[in-house]
């Protein structure tokens, strides 16, 4: 009889383990025993944040173009482009829009291999880099040409 008693109890205790190794692999469990919701940085590529966050891209983009036009007219020079680009203005936009293709195809990228923190942090530089590249074309002085009397 006690040998049975023995086989019993370490059946129960081998149930036990079976049982919490199934709720440990489903979720947390809450004191009371319910199952808790993990959170979840599982997310739709375009989601609400990243919808406005590609849309400040586009935005920052076009204002980097119109900053570089007003700037050539002004007389100064582009660093990162032939100047003969930027005058041939289809070919202009064309280049600003492959380069916030470009980032929301990095975005992509990211998101597609779980880095959703840097799939962010994309679209954030992007706009920082290209705001602050604007505002420094405006912020330039017109060049004034040199007149010979």
């Amino acid at each position: 009889m006690v040998l049975a008693c023995a086989g019993a109890g370490t059946a129960r205790a081998q149930e036990a383990a079976k049982q919490e190794t199934r709720r440990a692999t489903e979720g947390a469990v809450t004191s009371s025993g319910t199952p808790q919701e993990s959170p979840s940085v599982e997310h739709h590529f375009l989601d609400k944040e990243n919808r406005w966050l590609f849309a400040g891209v586009g935005a920052a983009r076009t204002l980097d173009y119109f900053s570089t036009l007003n700037m050539r007219r002004r007389g100064r020079q582009e660093i990162f482009l032939n100047n003969d680009v930027v005058g041939n203005h289809p070919a202009f936009a064309a280049i600003e829009a492959a380069a916030a293709g470009t980032s929301i195809g990095a975005s992509y990228l990211f998101h597609r291999y779980g880095h959703h923190k840097l799939q962010r942090w994309t679209s954030f530089v992007h706009i920082g880099l290209a705001t602050t590249g604007a505002v420094r074309n405006y912020c330039l002085k017109t060049a004034h040409s040199k007149t010979t009397p």
